[in-house]
């Protein structure tokens, strides 16, 4: 009989140490991202709160890009939006972006796995300011994938981006 428990609980502990932590650290600069809803991965009141080093610390990915509100192409930089939702154990079928004022956008999660859509932290190697339109902005690769030249995408391309509902 102590043998059977014994095993018991060693699988019990190995169980325990194989699972993931769902916590994320705690930001130490200010909070620049904001992420909630379905999220399991969280670090601030039930809410996955990022300053920018902490997504720096994220896989960074390279769009370079037009869209109808810069001149020309510009350089884009940042995590991928499906690297952010793994980051937080996402689970859902749509991201509603929000910008620092008013304006919001629903994404589905579709979006962030078809495409190399970022949350770009840099344009042409500058942080992106919010007199820039930062300092966050949704970029998808309108020049590599043509088929994104729509105003569908078009508004979800979301800038001044400060919290992300995942539904």
């Amino acid at each position: 009989m102590g043998w059977r428990y014994g095993r018991i609980l060693l699988g019990a502990v190995l169980l325990l140490i194989s699972v993931p932590s769902l916590a994320l650290q705690a930001p130490t600069g200010a909070v620049i991202l904001e992420v909630a809803g379905s999220i399991d991965a969280t670090n601030v009141d039930g809410e996955a709160h990022f300053d920018r080093d902490m997504l720096e610390a994220l896989p960074q990915h390279v769009v370079t890009t037009g869209h109808p509100w810069i001149d020309g192409q510009s350089r884009f930089e940042g995590p991928l939006l499906r690297d952010i939702l793994q980051a937080v154990s996402a689970h859902g079928e749509t991201m509603n972006v929000q910008a620092i004022r008013a304006y919001a956008s629903d994404i589905p999660f579709s979006d962030a796995h078809d495409y190399d859509v970022i949350l770009a932290l840099t344009r042409d190697g500058t942080p992106i300011r919010v007199r820039d339109r930062g300092p966050l902005q949704v970029i998808y690769p309108f020049d590599e994938r043509p088929e994104l030249n729509t105003n569908i995408y078009f508004s979800r391309s979301v800038w001044h981006v400060a919290r992300i509902e995942v539904r």
